[in-house]
């Protein structure tokens, strides 16, 4: 964490000065916002968080609950998960109050006596080492408290209005030319939900809108988007529960399969709540829903079916319910009709659960609905920035909905395989060998972006086998040559909207004449360099964070002849940044791990963490090429409103 650069704080550093529009923000809901997000869910939090962010936008969050959410029904929070978590600042908080799942059991009949469960094997939950980070079992609730504190510690002051509901919107016919409201193309209709105007309607005016309200989303509703899809009937009872109970595996996530049905056990966070989806059997085609007014008492009848021999003893139900197994997904995720796409610029977007439904077993619902609204959020900010053309936004839904679309059906198939009798099985060990071998997808590691105006094309791939062009850029081990500190490189980039330009030295020392002594002084002084878009006044890193590592040992990298683009002065007196310049660690020597060409390496970085382009040191012309368009903004902004 970095401070102190704008004189001294002896306060919470996380507590960034108030700036732009949080400098006297109002705290009515205005009638005029930059974007409006409706919905304070996974989606919603973390967009706002991510615009919060940027000060001059003025961003505002409805729900139509009165207060924050108590008992969330997400609980599974993957490392993908925890490594955006470290973006925001909360991932080693967040850590220390979870359940860490360090592995899965899977319980199955006894071959001996059918009627009895028995453990058959333990699976390690991440096989391959691909994060250093643990997969979480905590409250949705604790996570949109922690995107809570950091947009309201964000410069703009961010904080959600509730008690708002969402009526209705329209966007005028001419919202490419600015609206017939002018900036304000977008005319939404509220509701209060709560207090003194319980009942009143209330207009506002956007000229962004996204909804992130939920499965039954009116937002997606108002923009005509169809969710598609199908029922698996089969239904399952869930419920968080306090119990006393002689099953040993109940604090380890297990897969219990048994002749009287299946149950997939959740630890949860405090060592003594835990989640049971309790199978409840396959529901008739005409059933009409009747299976959701299942009981508690029959859901834990049921449950100690499965479990016999051992047996439940609920104490306390600190909440349940009964769903039936969907998979669906909108036809697009923005405003923009599917044969228009390209034609203009969406005004309205939906994010999580208003675009995709799935089963909850998976534990994906909350982790993609996260990495949804951060795709959108840095989107926005950078186009009402005047960072990036209008254009950037239409890479949302065709980068989202491929990912869901996958989401669907890997959890397709593993809900299925959930649902299914032990007879059933093809072999004994099928259902723990598809878990081992598809543990990449539920971690959140097989996301990778097709070719975009923010996805270069794999040209140059095999100089950095390690960093894959679309996927998330897996962090490393590094020392931080100023203090000597080992330090994960990705650790350091944080949720502020910038691009990250990652140069991996030639094998030449610092001072030297070398591949990145030249691509230094092109990235400080060229006209075509990406850094000559930071505007007149702002910090030389405002918006590009431009890091290097050496190949030499720490003690041989001598900071008084490191180039410049990678020491620059930070804040009114100019001080200067020196956790820029890292080395190898010889324990994790990253250039051996991540397949990195010792000939020296650019790895560029989109502002949500994922692997934009892989260039060799010399490609000057085309990492100008890929951040020509990308910089190319409708109206350039100045220094003194960034």
């Amino acid at each position: 964490m970095q401070f102190h650069h704008h004189g001294y704080v002896s306060g919470d550093p996380r507590v960034l000065p108030a700036a732009g529009v949080g400098l006297d923000r109002p705290a009515e809901l205005p009638d005029e916002v930059d974007v409006l997000i409706v919905g304070a869910g996974p989606a919603g939090m973390i967009a706002a968080a991510q615009l919060a962010m940027f000060p001059n936008v003025t961003t505002r969050i409805i729900d139509r609950r009165p207060g924050r959410l108590e008992i969330g029904q997400a609980d599974g929070i993957q490392a993908r998960s925890v490594e955006t978590f470290q973006a925001f600042g909360f991932a080693e908080r967040i850590v220390a109050e979870a359940y860490w799942q360090t592995e899965m059991v899977f319980w199955k009949p006894d071959p001996a006596d059918p009627s009895r469960i028995v453990r058959a094997k333990r699976t390690p939950d991440d096989p391959a080492g691909v994060s250093e980070f643990p997969h979480l079992l905590v409250n949705q609730a604790r996570v949109l408290d922690y995107f809570a504190e950091f947009a309201a510690n964000a410069p703009t002051r961010l904080a959600p209005d509730f008690g708002y509901e969402f009526e209705g919107l329209e966007v005028a016919d001419d919202a490419q030319d600015g609206g017939a409201d002018g900036a304000h193309p977008v005319t939404v209709t509220l509701r209060h939900t709560s207090g003194e105007h319980e009942g009143e309607r209330r207009i506002v005016r956007a000229k962004y809108v996204m909804g992130a309200d939920g499965a039954r989303s009116r937002v997606r509703a108002a923009i005509g988007c169809h969710m598609a899809g199908d029922q698996a009937n089969h239904a399952w009872g869930v419920m968080d529960v306090l119990a006393v109970t002689d099953f040993p595996d109940i604090r380890t996530k297990c897969s219990i399969q048994s002749e009287a049905g299946s149950i997939l056990l959740i630890p949860r966070e405090g060592g003594y709540l835990f989640r049971m989806y309790v199978d409840l059997g396959e529901v008739p085609a005409d059933d009409h829903h009747h299976v959701r007014q299942t009981g508690i008492e029959q859901v834990i009848a049921r449950a100690n079916e499965i479990l016999h021999p051992y047996t439940l003893d609920v104490r306390h139900v600190a909440w349940h319910s009964v769903y039936e197994v969907g998979h669906r997904l909108t036809d697009r995720f923005d405003d923009v009709p599917t044969d228009a796409a390209g034609s203009r610029t969406p005004r309205v977007f939906i994010a999580g659960d208003a675009c995709h439904t799935h089963s909850a077993k998976a534990g994906q619902g909350m982790n993609v609905s996260i990495q949804d609204g951060w795709n959108l959020g840095w989107k926005l900010g950078h186009v009402l920035e005047g960072r990036a053309p209008e254009a950037l936004l239409a890479t949302y839904s065709a980068e989202r909905q491929v990912v869901a679309q996958n989401l669907i059906d890997f959890d397709k198939q593993w809900s299925t395989m959930m649902a299914k009798k032990p007879e059933e099985f093809a072999s004994p060990s099928e259902l723990e060998e598809f878990y081992a071998q598809t543990f990449e997808f539920p971690a959140g590691f097989m996301t990778q972006y097709a070719p975009s105006l923010v996805v270069a094309e794999a040209s140059h791939q095999a100089l950095a086998e390690g960093f894959p062009i679309g996927k998330r850029f897996r962090s490393a081990e590094v020392v931080r040559v100023c203090d000597a500190n080992p330090v994960h490189l990705g650790h350091h980039a944080t949720a502020d909207g910038r691009w990250r330009i990652y140069v991996f030295a030639d094998a030449a020392r610092a001072g030297a004449a070398s591949g990145v002594a030249t691509l230094a002084e092109w990235l400080d002084t060229a006209a075509d360099s990406p850094l000559a878009a930071t505007p007149d006044g702002a910090d030389r890193d405002a918006w590009f964070d431009v890091k290097v590592v050496y190949q030499q040992p720490y003690t041989e990298v001598d900071l008084g002849v490191v180039p410049e683009v990678f020491l620059p002065r930070s804040g009114p007196f100019e001080l200067v940044d020196y956790e820029k310049v890292y080395a190898a660690d010889p324990e994790h020597d990253l250039f051996e791990e991540r397949g990195v060409d010792r000939g020296g390496v650019v790895v560029v970085v989109r502002p949500d963490q994922y692997v934009a382009n892989v260039l060799p040191l010399s490609a000057t012309d085309e990492l100008a090429a890929f951040f020509a368009p990308i910089l190319r903004a409708d109206q350039p902004v100045t220094a003194s409103e960034v």
